[in-house]
């Protein structure tokens, strides 16, 4: 690649000169040579030619001087390596143009042999310089991309020492799927600003609980999250950050429900499922599209599991394979759902908070639901007293439902 070089000298010898000394390397296209008579022609030059490499600058010149034009350089976004000459005694000039921006200086009269150990120690000062710049744009972009998937501390990691491995392997991880209900719908009756707005609102929050968990974002479709615990990066606590980050969730989307309502949009609530279990994890689109995701019955059963909020009258809904990998975990069993693409049952949960979960109302829908499995008729009369305690409990009214229409057991069918 030939190195552009503009040479700034009121000399009318120079530029004859300089062509003869180089014309081996411009004849060769190492160098390219451009010539200016002061700094008004210089800045007319440059207006033209994006490209210059390097400047050779002398400091006395008429009209617009060597220091001038270093002032006028230093406010242009990109700007040329500047070589300074000017007479040997003249140092204090050369001080002050070494402050303003200067990469080197020579003296007069020219020694041809050091020019063009000045210039070629330039160019590859130069080259180390936008190699290094070029880096740190690419670690940029490729940061700016990551944050769309990745907390920043993570997104920090993978453009950082590449400590975090992306292609594809299997890894035990926790998957999250959440929808809101009836937002299709919803979006009909609304105009294309408000939707907008609710929308930023909506997903902002949620992928900022998610990425507080060390959640990473796999994909957003709509109103529609998919967020994966423990991949790329180690958790061992997957599960239990996935859960922390689900509760998290449901608190912001019941948050943004009421404050949507005070303005008369009636959104739906949020349901999310988790699951737990082995999956293939990594990034599956190649070398120019990034597209981190991921595969398996666990990610499949997770979606089924946000699905079967629907029906259970719940809005969080976690497998068993979650509730086995967390201490102390706080929930009551919502039955053993069929789950379309699962050979067996699936004992499923509802997660509740402590103080709930110590509430009376927990231990006797635990006696009722045990009464149900074993097929003790009296479960019917210990739901309907539930119902009648609570009516907002969307699970006792679902089991109330089924066992008056003649279903027995804690077995599910989901669909």
């Amino acid at each position: 690649m030939t190195a552009k070089i503009l040479v700034v000298d009121d000399e009318p010898d120079l530029e004859a000169l300089i062509l003869q000394r180089f014309r081996r390397q411009i004849r060769e296209q190492v160098f390219s040579f451009l010539f200016a008579y002061d700094g008004v022609d210089a800045l007319a030059v440059l207006a033209q030619h994006d490209d210059i490499d390097m400047i050779v600058c002398d400091i006395n010149m008429p009209r617009m001087d060597g220091l001038t034009l270093l002032a006028r350089l230093a406010e242009r976004e990109a700007r040329p390596a500047t070589i300074i000459v000017s007479a040997y005694g003249d140092m204090e000039n050369i001080r002050v143009a070494m402050n303003r921006g200067a990469f080197d200086f020579l003296t007069k009269p020219i020694d041809f042999s050091d020019f063009e150990t000045t210039i070629v120690r330039t160019l590859d000062n130069l080259a180390i310089a936008r190699g290094h710049r070029r880096r740190q744009e690419e670690a940029e972009r490729a940061r700016a991309h990551l944050l769309r998937y990745f907390s920043p501390n993570l997104a920090d990691r993978l453009t950082g020492a590449g400590d975090i491995e992306l292609a594809a392997q299997r890894r035990e991880i926790t998957s999250m799927f959440t929808d809101i209900t009836g937002f299709t719908t919803l979006t009909e009756s609304l105009e294309p600003a408000t939707i907008v707005l609710l929308l930023n609102e909506y997903v902002t929050g949620m992928t900022e609980a998610a990425f507080a968990h060390g959640g990473t974002l796999i994909k957003i479709i709509g109103d529609a999250l998919n967020v994966l615990f423990g991949a790329p990066a180690e958790q061992p606590d997957h599960a239990a950050s996935a859960l922390a980050c689900a509760i998290a969730m449901d608190e912001f989307a019941e948050d943004c429900r009421a404050r949507w309502a005070e303005q008369g949009v009636v959104l739906g609530a949020t349901r999310i499922g988790l699951n737990a279990g082995s999956a293939l994890v990594g990034n599956f689109g190649g070398s120019r599209y990034f597209d981190y995701t991921a595969y398996g019955d666990t990610i499949n059963i997770a979606a089924r599991l946000e699905q079967a909020n629907k029906k259970l009258g719940t809005r969080i809904c976690v497998s068993d394979s979650v509730v086995a990998r967390i201490a102390n975990f706080c929930g009551r069993p919502v039955g053993d759902l069929l789950v379309r693409g699962r050979a067996g049952p699936l004992r499923a949960y509802e997660p509740m908070s402590p103080e709930r979960h110590a509430n009376g109302l927990t231990a006797d829908y635990l006696a009722a639901f045990r009464q149900a499995e074993t097929g003790d008729p009296a479960c019917l009369t210990a739901f309907a007293a539930l119902l009648g305690r609570n009516s907002a409990d969307g699970l006792v009214s679902f089991h109330l439902k089924r066992l008056l229409n003649g279903d027995t057991g804690m077995r599910l069918d989901i669909g």
